[in-house]
C-alpha cells in the first residue's frame, strides 16, 4: 500500500535535533555557496571589462539589495508562519498563509519593475558624474529591476518547501537559476558563441533567464513534494490579517536589509570621495564576503522552520537545542571566513582583475574588516531564534544600531581624519555592538520562553 505523506508526522517535529539541522542545512548551505560563487563568477565576468563595469555594479548593489530584501523578508514571514501552523496541525490555515504571501510577492515585483524602469539611471546620476559607470550601472538595473517577477516568483517557491523541511527540494530551484546564470554570463557579457555582446547589461540578462528557469522548476517541485501546500496555488489573494501576521514577523528582516541597502549607498560616497578604487574594493569585498555569509544564512533559513514548528507544536527543549548548535556552527565557519581574509587578501582580489591601487587598498580593507566576522555569526543566528518565537523587532534593533547608530556615523567620523584605512574600522566596531545587543536580546527570549513553558526543559 502506497503511504501517503501528507498523514506522516512531519520530521521538524520527530527527528534527531543534530541531525534533523545538519540534512536540512546541508543542501541549503550548498545552494548558498553555489550562490555566492555565481556573485563572484559574475563580478569576475565584468571586471575583465574594466574598473568602470565593476563600479556600475558595486554601485548597483544597494538598489539591487532593496529589491532582494522585500522579497526574502515577506518570503520570511510566510515560512515561519506556515511552519507554525504546520506544527499546530493546521494545514488550511497554513495553505491560506501561502497563498497569500505568493500574493504580496507578486504586488511587490509590480512596485518593484516600476521603480526600475522609471529610476535606475536616476539612481546612478546621483553617485557619480561618470558617464561610462552611468551607462553601464543604468543598463544593468534597469534590466534586473524592471524583470524582477522571476526573482519574487522564485524566492516563494523556495520558501514554500523550506517551510516544509524540503530543503533538499529549494536547492535544487537556487542551483538550476546559479547554473544558467554562470553559462550565460560570458555568453551574452562578450558575445560568445554567436550572442549578442551587450557587456554589463548581458550579466543582467543572465541573471533573469536563470531566474525564470528557477521559477519554472520552483513550481514543479512544489507541485509533486510539497503536499502539505497542495492547493496554495488556488488560494492566492490578500487576507489583510494574514499579511499583517506575514509582514509582524518578516517586516525586520525587509528593514534590516532595506537600512543596509541605505548604508551601502552612503558608504560608497565616502569611499568615492578618497577615490574610485575604494568604491571598486567595497564590491569585490561585498562579493567576496558572500561566500562567507551566505552558508551561514543557508543554516539560519534551516533553523527558523525547525524553531518555528517546534515552538508551535510546544517542544521547547527541541528549540533550545537548534539554536544553540546553529550558534556554535556560525561562529565556528566564521571563524575560519576570518582567517581566510587574514591569510590570502590578495589572492581572494585577484579575482576581480584589480589595478595596483584597488590592491593596495584592498588587501589592508580585508584584513581589518574581517575581524568582525566570528561576532556576526552569533548575531545572524540570534537575531533569527527571536524572530522565529516571535520577537521580530529585537533584530530590527539590533540592525538599527549597529548600521544606523554605529557603522554609518563611525565611518563618516573615521574618513574625516583623511586615512582611508581607518574608514574600514567602522565594521568591527559596529559589530561589537550588536553581540551586546544580540547577546542580552537572545537571553530575554530565552528566559521568557522558560517562564511561560515551565515544563519544556
Amino acid at each position: 500500500m502506497s503511504r501517503n505523506p501528507a498523514s506522516e508526522p512531519n520530521k521538524m517535529g520527530v527527528r534527531p535535533v543534530g541531525k534533523l539541522l545538519f540534512t536540512m542545512a546541508l543542501p541549503m548551505t550548498i545552494s548558498m555557496m553555489f550562490q555566492a560563487f555565481y556573485n563572484i563568477v559574475d563580478s569576475y565576468f565584468v571586471a575583465q571589462l574594466s574598473q568602470d563595469a565593476m563600479n556600475a555594479v558595486s554601485l548597483a548593489f544597494p538598489m539591487q539589495s532593496l529589491l532582494i530584501a522585500f522579497a526574502i523578508g515577506t518570503g520570511v514571514g510566510m515560512s515561519a508562519l506556515v511552519s507554525r501552523s504546520l506544527g499546530e496541525q493546521k494545514p488550511d490555515k497554513a495553505r491560506q498563509i501561502a497563498g497569500t504571501g505568493i500574493f504580496l510577492e507578486l504586488m511587490m515585483a509590480a512596485v518593484f519593475s516600476v521603480i526600475g524602469l522609471l529610476f535606475a539611471r536616476t539612481f546612478f546620476s546621483l553617485q557619480t558624474k561618470n558617464e561610462t559607470i552611468i551607462r553601464y550601472g543604468g543598463d544593468y538595473l534597469v534590466f534586473v529591476m524592471g524583470i524582477c517577477f522571476f526573482l519574487y516568483a522564485q524566492v516563494t517557491l523556495e520558501r514554500m518547501l523550506q517551510s516544509i523541511g524540503r530543503t533538499d527540494k529549494s536547492m535544487l530551484i537556487q542551483l538550476s537559476g546559479a547554473i544558467v546564470n554562470i553559462v550565460l554570463d560570458p555568453l551574452f557579457i562578450f558575445g560568445y558563441a554567436g550572442f549578442p555582446r551587450l557587456e554589463v547589461k548581458g550579466a543582467a540578462v543572465a541573471t533573469v533567464i536563470g531566474q525564470t528557469v528557477a521559477t519554472g522548476i520552483g513550481i514543479l517541485l512544489n507541485l509533486k513534494y510539497n503536499p502539505e501546500l497542495k492547493g496554495a496555488f488556488r488560494m492566492i489573494r490578500f487576507r489583510g490579517r494574514i499579511a499583517a501576521d506575514i509582514y509582524r514577523i518578516g517586516l525586520p528582516s525587509i528593514l534590516m536589509q532595506s537600512i543596509g541597502s541605505v548604508v551601502n549607498f552612503c558608504m560608497n560616497q565616502i569611499l568615492i570621495g578618497f577615490t574610485e578604487a575604494a568604491t571598486a574594493v567595497y564590491g569585490a569585498y561585498f562579493k567576496l564576503q558572500s561566500f562567507i555569509f551566505m552558508p551561514i544564512f543557508g543554516l539560519n533559513n534551516a533553523m527558523v522552520p525547525i524553531i518555528s514548528y517546534n515552538y508551535g507544536a510546544g517542544l521547547f527543549g527541541r528549540v533550545r537545542q537548534t539554536y544553540r548548535l546553529s550558534i556554535t556552527a556560525a561562529v565556528s565557519y566564521m571563524s575560519l571566513g576570518a582567517a581566510a581574509f587574514l591569510l590570502i587578501p590578495d589572492l581572494l582580489l585577484g579575482i576581480f582583475s584589480p589595478s595596483q591601487e584597488m590592491l593596495d587598498i584592498g588587501v589592508r580593507a580585508m584584513r581589518i574588516i574581517c575581524l568582525h566576522f566570528p561576532l556576526a555569526g552569533f548575531c545572524i543566528i540570534a537575531g533569527s531564534v527571536c524572530q522565529a518565537i516571535g520577537n521580530p523587532f529585537h533584530s530590527l534593533l539590533i540592525s538599527i544600531c549597529r548600521q544606523v547608530v554605529i557603522l554609518l556615523p563611525a565611518a563618516y567620523l573615521l574618513s574625516l581624519s583623511g586615512i582611508l584605512d581607518n574608514v574600514w574600522f567602522c565594521f568591527p566596531l559596529a559589530e561589537i555592538v550588536s553581540f551586546a545587543l544580540s547577546f542580552f536580546f537572545l537571553r530575554k527570549t530565552v528566559a521568557k520562553l522558560n517562564k511561560d513553558r515551565p515544563a519544556a526543559a
